[in-house]
């Protein structure tokens, strides 16, 4: 069989290698260690017939990948007749990712190894009454979950971070985040890539979770998915074919921004997100007599009980989403719309309505469905990400690639 050179793998800065003999046998090392991410564990015969490549390229290959600490023995295959085979699989503590959620009542923060294997997690209140404060906690939080996984900081290949906002390169600080008061400020963000001591991505919460439920929830398999975050605020994220959708300037879905609609086409009071959050939830209950204080859970526990001012609370809420999806349904023609954060929890008593609301608005028919990930989604979006980034670092640094 033709010898084949794989793909050459991402070198995590745009430039083009020139040709040689090491680039095409890293190339060939890249693409049996994607093949066995992808489908393994597996043989050296059976990775022979998938990529093309010859058999003895293969066990060159394997070899080295197994030097290298990259791929390891998971078993043998015995067949009825003939003899056994040794099966390989990636080995997954070569490397170790990071991924923080910050939400303005709660920290999230887990470590995976290369497998996307969860290995060590912290979840702890939000208690920061700054952005100093909150970047503080995010760095504490992370080096104790590091250290709960046996990993001194350093360990970690690449950390991705979870928060409102839109990440601007060029001023290296976050744009947009309104509800985390001072999270704008330049240099924030990189006293955090300095306590963590490793490379952060930051990336929009509402992207981060459209992510995590494409990969691992409602939206798997989907053509155009879109992931409907609404809690604090109110955030969308895209996913076509895989991809995640953030526009020219990062802040594709920040549909909070939108003017409600008054009389007769002129601007009304307030914006989407007022509209939509979970504060426009309290605020609807305490108007139809519901007494303070409240919170959003509060009201829905209170419709799920019976009654029936807050089940009317509910139902408001409702129709100012289904206007919402409406908006997006119109503008990407999803096939799939997933409802999620902490208004998303209660899907079981919204999904109904917001359908009707949203049928009324639109004559697109989306399917729209709960979030399977719940709080997780943006955390574990975050982790994949992060492992997106890491395993051809990890790949370079042990197969000595230059």
């Amino acid at each position: 069989m033709t010898q084949q050179a794989a793909p050459a793998f991402p070198t995590g800065n745009g430039a083009e290698r020139p040709w040689n003999r090491q680039r095409l046998r890293s190339n060939n090392e890249w693409l049996l260690l994607e093949r066995l991410r992808l489908h393994g564990p597996l043989s050296r015969a059976q990775l022979a017939r998938d990529t093309g490549l010859s058999k003895p390229t293969v066990s060159a290959a394997l070899a080295a990948l197994e030097t290298a600490g990259l791929v390891r023995e998971a078993g043998r295959f015995v067949p009825e007749r003939g003899r056994s085979a040794v099966l390989y699989e990636p080995e997954p503590t070569a490397g170790h990712v990071l991924g923080v959620d910050i939400g303005r009542a709660r920290l999230r923060v887990a470590v995976a190894d290369l497998s996307g294997q969860l290995v060590s997690r912290r979840d702890v209140p939000n208690l920061g009454s700054s952005a100093d404060a909150v970047a503080e906690a995010v760095v504490a939080a992370a080096r104790e979950t590091a250290a709960a996984a046996g990993l001194e900081p350093s360990a970690i290949v690449h950390a991705v971070v979870g928060s409102p906002g839109v990440w601007d390169e060029q001023s290296r600080s976050v744009r947009l985040a309104a509800n985390l008061p001072g999270w704008g400020r330049s240099g924030l963000i990189d006293g955090i890539a300095a306590g963590l001591e490793t490379t952060v991505t930051m990336v929009n919460d509402a992207n981060l979770a459209a992510v995590g439920e494409y990969a691992f929830g409602a939206g798997t398999g989907s053509q155009l998915f879109v992931y409907v975050l609404v809690g604090t605020g109110l955030g969308v994220g895209v996913v076509r074919g895989g991809d995640l959708l953030v526009g020219a300037h990062g802040a594709a879905g920040e549909i909070g921004y939108l003017p409600l609609p008054g009389p007769s086409g002129t601007a009304g009071e307030g914006t989407l997100e007022s509209a939509v959050s979970a504060e426009a939830v309290v605020r609807s209950a305490v108007a139809l007599g519901m007494r303070p204080p409240l919170t959003a859970k509060q009201v829905f526990d209170a419709a799920r009980a019976g009654d029936p001012v807050a089940a009317e609370a509910v139902r408001e809420e409702a129709e100012r989403l289904g206007y919402a999806l409406a908006i997006v349904a119109s503008v990407l023609d999803p096939d799939v719309l997933v409802l999620g954060g902490g208004v998303g929890r209660s899907a079981d008593l919204l999904l109904g309505p917001v359908e009707r609301a949203l049928h009324r608005h639109s004559p697109l028919r989306p399917r729209v469905a709960p979030s399977l990930l719940g709080d997780d989604a943006v955390l574990l979006g975050a982790v994949a990400t992060a492992l997106e980034a890491a395993r051809p670092e990890v790949f370079e640094r042990r197969a000595g690639t230059v």
